[in-house]
């Protein structure tokens, strides 16, 4: 079979660092990415960027300067994987579908990464509302800011940079709303101290934060969005541990932005696809389940990053490592680093992964949050799905998990597929069953014959996995 002896899908800090590794190997090495430029959403920069708005740019600076001798493919959004035909005699081998043809590699390296995950409320689908991730996409990608008097919301530390860019770049940022209590941290004070440089960078927010006069309040909520045609104003409220509404603290926020985000959805489509084991993450997500040396259930699969567990840049970085690093061992070439190298490589995957477990901790998506739901709240956009269908799909019509609520409802059947929906139908599915949402249930929206959108006349002109995918000249005979 010729190809690539390593394929990695994703030019994120994870992806960035195993095609790095496994070219320092001696690997040929293919990295895949759906991007006009590397850099994954951590490092997503305009043409020209010098970086100087981005944190550790020199990082990524470096990596990419170790791409010289990698096959570095851009706008190549990879919409199907399977195993090659005809590769088992020779070990594992993998044909990577792409809109710009197929890419065959011995080794295969899954570092996706994630995209926001959303908890729909009244008001959420106006024009303004926009998730934290997407308002940091344009700063970064377009240098647009989506409003000029914003509010960000939601929980988790990425809350800070998307508040902080925003207000750098001249919106007004009324305030952060963050659902949870931070004094959680000093529970887990030991975890915390374990990445003492993500304190480092938390200060530097908050002091941002003050020199741009922006206030920050904890335990606090957006519970209504409102407007007609646009975002007009929220009504905020604060909330208990589990995220109700104390009864008389509403108020409300006159803005034309929200930018709303409770944490991340790993896009675990093509493991899932290949039949990678999964398990349910401390955040509630389903991620892929990997061994010491990052590799799947399935042999010659390796994944890093958010694929394997929301962590921050810096644990993609360690584990992209060690992932280009086990596929290239596997392949007979040796490590391009020492063994002691490898050793602190794993201390700091393990210390790393500790502070993750603790931010999940401190920032859980409150679980009261479809309390504040009324029956008319879409959950689906895509499909135009109510929260009341979902509600009515389990006790009406005996829905007794996520799929079967999307097959009475279609809930997850629209355009994103339920990359936006999935994981709310997946928790009020849950919830009207009286039970918690398990792995079963987001499972039901991973699940996609189709990684990403293509169209029909790519997939009609595709031709057999083991040949070069050429498109087809319409108006011929076979077009």
């Amino acid at each position: 079979m010729t190809g690539h002896d390593v394929v990695v899908i994703g030019a994120g800090p994870a992806g960035l660092a195993a095609a790095a590794t496994a070219a320092d190997a001696g690997c040929r090495v293919a990295l895949l990415d759906a991007g006009p430029r590397p850099g994954g959403q951590y490092w997503r920069h305009r043409a020209g960027a010098d970086g100087r708005e981005h944190q550790e740019w020199s990082t990524f600076a470096g990596l990419r300067a170790r791409l010289h001798r990698v096959d570095r493919r851009a706008d190549a959004a990879v919409w199907f994987v399977e195993s090659h035909p005809g590769a088992e005699a020779a070990g594992p081998g993998f044909a990577v579908h792409t809109g710009a043809g197929v890419v065959h590699g011995r080794r295969l390296v899954i570092a996706t990464g994630a995209h926001d995950r959303v908890v729909p409320f009244p008001g959420w689908e106006l024009p303004g509302v926009v998730t934290a991730g997407g308002a940091q996409a344009l700063l970064k990608g377009q240098g647009v800011v989506f409003g000029q008097r914003v509010v960000v919301a939601g929980t988790g530390p990425f809350l800070l940079p998307v508040a902080t860019g925003l207000a750098g770049a001249g919106s007004t940022v009324v305030g952060v709303y963050e659902a949870n209590d931070l004094a959680g941290y000093v529970r887990r004070f030991r975890q915390v101290l374990g990445a003492a440089g993500k304190l480092t960078e938390a200060g530097r927010y908050g002091w941002q934060l003050l020199r741009h006069r922006v206030p920050y309040h904890h335990r606090m909520a957006v519970v209504a969005a409102h407007g007609t045609d646009r975002l007009t104003g929220l009504t905020v409220a604060a909330v208990d541990a589990r995220g109700a509404v104390l009864p008389g603290s509403e108020s409300q926020v006159e803005c034309d932005g929200l930018a709303v985000g409770f944490g991340f959805t790993p896009q675990v489509e093509l493991p899932v696809a290949l039949g990678c084991a999964t398990r349910l993450d401390g955040d509630g997500s389903l991620v892929v389940d990997v061994g010491p040396d990052q590799a799947t259930s399935v042999p010659g699969v390796y994944a890093a990053g958010e694929v394997t567990g929301v962590g921050g840049a810096g644990l993609a970085l360690v584990e992209g490592q060690l992932a280009g690093g086990a596929a290239a061992v596997s392949l007979g070439r040796p490590l391009p680093w020492s063994t002691g190298r490898q050793d602190r490589l794993l201390r700091t995957r393990h210390r790393l992964r500790r502070f993750a477990a603790a931010l999940h901790a401190v920032h859980p998506v409150p679980a009261r949050w479809p309390d504040r739901c009324d029956d008319d709240t879409l959950v689906c956009r895509c499909e135009e799905v109510s929260v009341g269908a979902v509600r009515q799909a389990v006790r009406e019509l005996s829905a007794s998990d996520a799929r079967g609520a999307k097959l009475l409802t279609r809930a997850g059947m629209g355009w994103c597929q339920g990359r936006v929906c999935g994981y709310a139908t997946a928790c009020l599915t849950a919830r009207e069953a009286a039970r918690r949402p398990g792995a079963a249930d987001l499972a039901g929206y991973a699940s996609r014959p189709l990684a990403q959108p293509i169209t029909l006349s790519e997939l009609a002109a595709g031709q057999a996995a083991d040949q070069p995918w050429r498109p087809r000249r319409s108006g011929t005979a076979d077009g």
